[in-house]
């Protein structure tokens, strides 16, 4: 690892990935909005919609462990540009079709695509910055994420009334490529000290990763609290706007862009104050602890008492999201720099699984209560309980280790 950059390295570092990842989230959210359009138009159920916005993730979620390997051998550079054109390409199918079959194959295309955008920001951060300083580089770097999700929300709402989806999609191809030559031409390589490793050694860190009783730790919690929050954040929080509470479209974005904004304010804290509060003491485990329990208690209350306090309760759940994220750096600490590539993919390999199964399973369930003559309200609600069982027995595993070695 090098000595921290100069200002000029610093932003050739940060910004290209920062672009990366406002594009990645954006594409995330994206169906939270354009979902209920789509729906119309197309004439989709909430299986086939919970269905086509997940392929985002179950694409993003199967790259993981190979990503890892080729970042830890290839580097940040080659990787997430090389791959961000798979994700225009991805977009331009989505913008072209008109069956659920190519929507989802664009949707999927684009979620392989950027799957590096994080991950590759890792990466470079773990090659070119001492640990001290990664922690608060994680939330700078995420809190271009939250502008994207800001992006996907009320503002994308606004366009959509000014033209149609397929435009905006069209747009963002191009926004794509622009954003991967970025990377291409300004991204520096890594230092030349580090050495890529054969596929057998890539391989035998991968089996260390998933060996790694730590790492078992953070995972279920991974799984069900921030793959939870992403099936929410992508689609269900805007369905349960709409069914239970009973909220229009433009309400509902006035929602999406206040949990987005919060979203953004928890990554902001980690940039500013994460390596202070590391300097003063404060562990920034117990700051995730913390958090995870906040987490439970305002889905809790969303769920049972939804119309009471929602305007309040789901930006604070974004706040919580946002610090979950902490788990990355908490995780990857825990491995030398040389295996932290793999060990991040591993840990997002674990909440994308969430987010697909999750986001998929919500719609699912919610139809098969539907068919079974529940009422939609009912149905929804009995969804959000099951994802909270799933959370307390995943928070509850996390707190007992936290004395095993």
């Amino acid at each position: 690892m090098s000595s921290s950059p100069r200002p000029a390295n610093w932003l050739k570092l940060f910004l290209p990935f920062a672009a990366g990842y406002f594009l990645s989230y954006l594409f995330r959210t994206l169906n939270g909005v354009i979902g209920p359009v789509l729906a119309h138009e197309l004439g989709l159920s909430d299986n086939a919609l919970g269905l086509l916005t997940s392929t985002y993730f179950l694409a993003f979620g199967a790259a993981q462990l190979p990503l890892g390997m080729l970042l830890d051998r290839y580097g940040p550079r080659r990787v997430e540009a090389a791959l961000l054109l798979l994700a225009a390409g991805g977009i331009t199918i989505f913008a072209l079709s008109d069956t659920l079959g190519g929507l989802a194959i664009g949707r999927a295309l684009i979620g392989l695509g950027v799957s590096a955008c994080l991950m590759a920001s890792f990466k470079a951060f773990a090659l070119w910055f001492p640990p001290e300083r990664q922690a608060s580089l994680t939330g700078w770097v995420m809190a271009s994420g939250g502008l994207g999700a800001l992006a996907a929300a009320k503002p994308l709402e606004l366009a959509i009334g000014f033209t149609n989806w397929r435009i905006i999609a069209f747009g963002l191809a191009v926004t794509t490529v622009l954003v991967a030559a970025f990377i291409w031409f300004r991204v520096p390589d890594a230092p030349s000290s580090q050495k890529g490793a054969g596929f057998a050694e890539q391989l035998s860190g991968v089996m260390e990763v998933f060996s790694s009783w730590h790492f078992w730790r953070y995972a279920p919690m991974g799984f069900t609290m921030t793959g939870g929050f992403l099936a929410l954040q992508g689609l269900w929080a805007s369905r349960w706007m709409m069914v239970v509470e009973s909220m229009e479209r433009g309400a509902i974005a006035v929602r999406l862009t206040w949990i987005s904004a919060a979203l953004l304010a928890g990554f902001l804290f980690m940039g500013f104050f994460a390596t202070r509060l590391a300097h003063r003491g404060i562990k920034l485990e117990n700051i995730y602890r913390g958090a995870m329990c906040a987490a439970l208690a305002s889905l809790s209350l969303i769920t049972y008492l939804p119309r009471v306090a929602g305007d309040l309760l789901w930006p604070i759940l974004g706040i919580c999201f946002s610090l979950s994220n902490i788990s990355y750096s908490l995780v990857a600490q825990s491995f030398p720099s040389a295996l932290s590539g793999r060990a991040n993919t591993a840990l997002n390999l674990l909440v994308f699984a969430g987010a697909f199964s999750l986001q998929w399973g919500i719609g699912g369930f919610v139809e098969t209560l539907q068919a079974q003559g529940w009422a939609g309200e009912a149905a929804f609600r009995a969804a959000f309980v099951s994802l909270l069982g799933a959370q307390a027995l995943a928070l509850a595993w996390f707190l007992v280790l936290v004395r095993r070695p």
